[in-house]
């Protein structure tokens, strides 16, 4: 396995040098903006990478204006409660994506992070706390509590909200191989530690956020 200063040196070299590659970089946020989240845009999060898996993304950028009204801004105990005719009327509401499915989701995902406050506090702080060195743990949180956001959808619910995190795109998965961490996409408990492993080492020798991290490894592939 390469160390993270070649792997930077192979991903600076293909965007130009490293002023090219760090405009490319995003940065987690702070612990501390990360808590003082609200919970309702958490779940509007959560929903929105729910839609978005697999179908054109652009097509549910433009009715989310539309689906936050629908979903009545997502508040929590109003979408935790929603009964089955609510979901009934969901799916004739034009606002939105009618999908079955995925509408009951944001029902199961807003309870989800109602027990995430009462366990917690607030799903910020449930997010904003969790060891950076154990992101696959959760990962496995959102997968097994969740509704639809195991896989590449909890992935990017979380870098969307600014969590220190990796995603495992074709891409960072290309990298990985390359290194000899996994030899595919990842579909063990085993794969996943030893990515973990990986990018723990890589952070520790670099300083950088698992963001970064994942970025640079993306950008020397693709």
């Amino acid at each position: 396995m390469r160390t993270f200063e070649e792997i930077y040196d192979i991903a600076a070299n293909r965007k130009g040098g490293p002023s090219g590659l760090e405009k490319g970089l995003a940065k987690p946020l702070p612990v501390k903006k990360l808590a003082a989240i609200p919970d309702d845009r958490w779940l509007s999060c959560m929903a929105k990478c729910v839609f978005q898996a697999g179908f054109n993304w652009k097509v549910v950028d433009a009715k989310w204006p539309g689906t936050e009204d629908a979903f009545n801004g997502f508040d929590i105990g109003k979408c935790a409660s929603m009964s089955d005719e609510d979901i009934d009327r969901l799916l004739s509401d034009k606002r939105i994506i009618r999908h079955g499915t995925k509408i009951r989701s944001v029902q199961q995902n807003a309870v989800f992070v109602l027990d995430l406050a009462r366990e917690y506090g607030s799903a910020g702080t449930t997010f904003a706390n969790w060891p950076v060195e154990d992101y696959i743990g959760l990962l496995a949180l959102l997968k097994k509590r969740g509704a639809r956001l195991g896989g590449n959808t909890g992935q990017y619910f979380l870098r969307f909200m600014g969590v220190d995190s990796f995603v495992l795109s074709r891409d960072v998965v290309g990298r990985l191989v390359a290194e000899g961490v996994v030899d595919g996409a990842p579909s063990s408990k085993k794969a996943m530690q030893a990515i973990q492993d990986a990018f723990n080492a890589w952070r520790a020798e670099s300083g950088r956020s698992l963001t970064e991290i994942s970025r640079v490894l993306a950008m020397s592939i693709g």
